[in-house]
């Protein structure tokens, strides 16, 4: 899977099996290698294959595009997958989801719209910290 997943990934960003290798300081069969799955990367050249792909190194090595047929998301970059929206506009934020972003029962939740761009939610305390903070750096 990873080998897959760096092939991808490299892809993705438009490189070639050369330049990620001179970004690794590795040789271009160094890279064949890993992305026909003959060899692994070590642990130290795995730590820099993510930072120089711009992922996790858990998804660079666990991801599995088969089950949601998207690529690989960036570092940082979450997808948690679908929900369904209930007949009175309810939604439920998949547990990852929650546990990740430390979302519990009870909290507030503010939703952001751009329609260009989506949906976003986001925890209200969050949203006012960070508008308190802008508030105390213009007055301050």
């Amino acid at each position: 899977m990873i080998g897959q997943n760096i092939q991808s990934r490299r892809k993705m960003l438009g490189l070639t099996q050369e330049q990620l290798a001179e970004r690794l300081g590795v040789s271009r069969q160094t890279v064949t290698k890993w992305e026909t799955g003959e060899t692994s990367p070590d642990l130290a050249n795995a730590g820099a294959l993510a930072a120089a792909l711009d992922v996790s190194l858990d998804a660079l090595v666990a991801y599995d595009a088969r089950g949601t047929g998207l690529p690989m998301p960036p570092r940082g970059k979450h997808l948690f997958g679908t929900v369904t929206v209930g007949e009175r506009g309810q939604i439920v934020i998949p547990k990852q989801a929650r546990e990740l972003f430390g979302i519990m029962p009870g909290d507030a939740l503010l939703v952001l719209g751009d329609e260009d761009q989506g949906l976003a939610l986001m925890k209200a305390d969050d949203f006012m910290e960070r508008i308190e903070a802008m508030r105390a750096h213009l007055n301050g």
